[in-house]
């Protein structure tokens, strides 16, 4: 194997290909090293990839600019790509839309167009739950319909998998996309509410709370999502000789191409979740409640049966013990 992971510097590329290169696996990592979060924590996160006993390389590039993906594919024949990469944040896709288009479009289709030419084993890319949007059936389960995304940043994310399907459709590409449900642990990303809270509370300053606290969340611990990934990336999905175009499932199909949820089956109520975080901080927190916010959805609930079905993935952390990974990790970067 050698594997691309996109978004290396990220939150999930990070804890992937640190994961990937301990068990020995050559790493290509890519990522464009943007401002929307703090530069420093990207920049750490790839200087321990790049000391890390193993093979590993990384390579500044942004997949908005096709012909650098391409020379990169030339130069280096991937056998697995791990699509990480994208402009993330519900919020933030209302008020910088470009951002999204350039990244989670553009960037995308340079990349099913660099596996098309140069054939990898298998493309896996990140989804995300907020593609479920309108959906209020729970729990979310890849084989119901999701047409009514409600913010720009899922309606990217739903074009992803309709894109990978007309490649994996028109050129026999096995790709599968992952639905990642609010996922947080160390080294995680601060634009997320879990970490503003942290900082907030340690600062003694007030967090916005919205929808008075009572929106569900389905947590989902950095190393769970690791291991979903693995799994899903050593088993390339193959044509369902059983799917029917007359009632199409919208989770599998007649090309090799799969969608699988990964979550921690077990959604968790805001307020509690907060409850959880100050006690592992060991401070309260002021909190300053809102009304929900355009984009958000009330509730978050993953079906995993399907990848656990065809991988075995079985998430193992729960929320108070994942939470004291985070504080512990959280506490011994910024010093406090």
């Amino acid at each position: 194997m050698k594997v691309l992971v996109t978004g290396a510097a990220g939150f999930i590329g990070f804890h992937l290909s640190r994961r990937l290169i301990s068990e020995g696996t050559p790493v290509v990592g890519i990522d464009n090293m943007n401002d929307y979060y703090d530069v420093a924590l990207k920049e750490s996160r790839a200087d321990i990839l790049s000391t890390q006993k193993g093979s590993f390389s990384f390579v500044g590039m942004d997949i908005a600019d096709a012909d650098e993906v391409n020379s990169l594919f030339e130069k280096e024949h991937f056998t697995h790509v791990i699509h990480l990469a994208a402009q993330a944040g519900v919020r933030y896709s209302i008020t910088n839309p470009s951002a999204y288009v350039s990244s989670n479009l553009v960037g995308f289709m340079n990349i099913l167009e660099a596996c098309r030419t140069y054939k990898p084993e298998h493309l896996v890319y990140a989804s995300s739950s907020s593609v479920y949007g309108m959906n209020t059936v729970m729990p979310y389960s890849v084989h119901h319909n999701v047409d009514h995304p409600v913010s720009l940043y899922a309606a990217t994310k739903k074009s992803n998998e309709l894109l990978a399907h007309s490649y994996s459709h028109l050129y026999n590409l096995p790709t599968t996309g992952l639905r990642f449900f609010t996922v947080y642990g160390p080294w995680g990303r601060p634009d997320m509410a879990y970490f503003k809270f942290a900082d907030a509370i340690m600062k003694g300053e007030p967090i916005d709370v919205y929808n008075n606290g009572n929106m569900q969340r389905d947590f989902t611990y950095i190393d769970d999502i690791v291991d979903g990934i693995i799994r899903v990336a050593s088993k390339c999905p193959c044509a369902d000789k059983e799917w029917d175009a007359v009632s199409a499932d919208p989770g599998t199909s007649s090309a090799p191409y799969r969608i699988y949820n990964i979550g921690n089956n077990n959604p968790v109520k805001l307020s509690d979740f907060i409850n959880t975080l100050e006690t592992h901080l060991g401070k309260k927190a002021i909190i300053n409640y809102l009304p929900i916010q355009p984009g958000d959805v009330l509730a978050t609930y993953a079906d995993v049966e399907d990848i656990r079905r065809d991988t075995g993935y079985t998430p193992s952390t729960n929320v108070d013990e994942g939470i004291k990974r985070f504080v512990k990790w959280f506490k011994e970067y910024y010093g406090y």
